[in-house]
């Protein structure tokens, strides 16, 4: 029992109010999450488009994500964290909606295609501001509970869609978009705008002294950070094909909405069983060892996907690709955390949330063109070898990317009162200063007497009258 309870305050315990306040609203979100879920099904079975025209529809809310991102990124450095997430909430819960009524393809693309904006501009603003709340010794295992409330909320909008489905679809998006505005309104009561990182000089381990302002374009040109971005991407582009393929692919073998629902729903029961253990399980590992095996994994379950014909072997591959994205998640997310300037967090968080919103974007156009032109175990069997070639590159670009995290961990700054001089004891001492008339006289008689005692040394001055005082090497203010 002792150890069970200390197991949960290691896991849960000392963890900031507003980071538990962002978790509420996560969950609350992702458990509305209906929509994106049987958008997919949705297009093709309940509206009659064809795979190529519901891949465009979700490919959009994809290229609407990568613009958010960027913007919600800029803008929560600039104007705010709580400002931008309560923006992009609400426009997110009108054009959810707005999709729900929508009947002729291009205007359910443009609706996608702004849906996507807002919903996918909340990203880096929370990323930012969970990395602002949470210390860095806390953050592997707060981003780990931050999951674990996604896929909880995942897993119960998996089984609700499918029956909430079965009533009326409109439902689907009324539902996704309440649990938008309860999200919005948690941070409009409990959510403060956290003290943040000033775009100042800072110095870094490294010994470099620079000044880390700048705008979107700093994070693309940082090509350790961009090489873990477009890994990222490769992953994503394998990942996604379950929203988007994997529905279709199931349809095809006579499976319904709600088998659909049932399936993906383990996806998120053993996340919410077993999340909570990674953090152990990773700890002290090398992180792109940790995030090379999850790429195996991945691949491994994703090209299994081509041999599954029934509820049961699909269930299977889930529950194979759900173990890598286990491992990935927590890593994916301190690794983040360390490659970013502290004043430019939501910059780089967009950057990162790029390559999932150009996952989006290209994910379901491709996955539908390779799956109509060269069939359905084309596509999951080249979904194996993407993953495969991922992993490999893990390996490469690991070490760049520890020494960049390194390199920008702040170095604690010295006290500012012992920098200065003390003054009480830079001034003289007013009566050893003067000399005393005694010894200068017996000073003499006492050389003679003893020829071989060396002349008294010329005591040294203070290093305050030779040089201007500098702090110890390798200590610097950081602002």
């Amino acid at each position: 029992m002792r150890t069970v309870r200390g197991w949960f305050e290691e896991t849960v315990g000392g963890l900031p109010k507003t980071f538990w306040y962002l978790w509420t609203g996560t969950l609350i979100n992702r458990l509305g999450s209906f929509v994106l879920i049987l958008l997919a099904m949705y297009l093709t079975k309940e509206r009659g488009f064809s795979e190529s025209q519901a891949g465009l529809a979700l490919g959009a809310w994809g290229v609407g994500g990568a613009a958010g991102t960027m913007l919600g990124g800029t803008l929560a450095d600039r104007w705010g964290r709580r400002p931008t997430l309560l923006t992009a909430h609400l426009g997110a819960a009108v054009f959810m909606l707005a999709l729900g009524f929508a009947r002729e393809l291009p205007l359910i693309i443009a609706t996608a295609l702004l849906l996507g904006f807002f919903a996918e501009g909340t990203r880096p603003a929370f990323g930012a501001m969970m990395i602002d709340v949470v210390p860095e010794k806390d953050r592997l295992r707060a981003f780990s509970l931050n999951y674990w409330a996604i896929n909880l909320g995942f897993a119960c909008a998996a089984l609700l869609a499918g029956l909430a489905a079965k009533f009326d679809y409109l439902l689907v998006f009324s539902v996704d978009a309440a649990s938008i505005l309860l999200t919005a309104l948690i941070i409009f009561v409990k959510v403060r705008e956290p003290r943040r990182a000033a775009a100042t000089t800072a110095t870094t381990r490294s010994g470099t002294t620079k000044k880390s302002t700048g705008s979107v374009l700093t994070a693309l040109k940082d090509r350790a950070f961009l090489s873990f971005v477009l890994l990222n991407f490769l992953i994503a582009m394998v990942f996604l094909q379950h929203i988007s393929m994997l529905p279709i692919a199931m349809s095809d073998d006579g499976l319904s909405p709600s088998t659909f629902g049932s399936v993906i729903a383990l996806n998120g029961v053993l996340i919410v069983s077993g999340q909570l253990f990674i953090p152990r399980l990773i700890k002290n590992r090398r992180r792109a060892h940790v995030l090379a095996a999850a790429a195996v994994v991945t691949g491994i379950g994703y090209g299994s996907t081509a041999f599954a014909d029934t509820a049961w072997l699909y269930a299977g591959t889930v529950l194979i690709w759900t173990l890598g994205e286990m491992l990935s998640s927590p890593s994916n997310s301190s690794l983040v955390a360390e490659l970013s300037p502290a004043d430019m967090r939501g910059r780089y968080q967009g950057v990162f949330s790029l390559s999932w919103q150009g996952a989006s974007a290209l994910a379901p156009v491709l996955g539908g063109l390779v799956r109509q032109h060269l069939g359905n175990s084309a596509l999951w069997l080249g979904c194996a070898g993407v993953a495969g070639f991922a992993a490999l590159c893990y390996l490469v670009f690991g070490p760049v990317w520890e020494r960049r995290a390194t390199a920008l961990r702040p170095v604690t700054a010295p006290d500012p009162v012992r920098s200065e001089p003390d003054p009480v004891r830079s001034e003289p001492d007013p009566v050893r200063s003067e000399p005393d008339p005694v010894l200068s006289a017996a000073a003499p008689v006492l050389s003679a007497a003893d020829p071989a005692r060396p002349e008294p040394a010329t005591p040294a001055r203070p290093a305050a009258e030779n040089e201007e005082q500098k702090p110890p090497k390798g200590l610097a203010t950081i602002q």
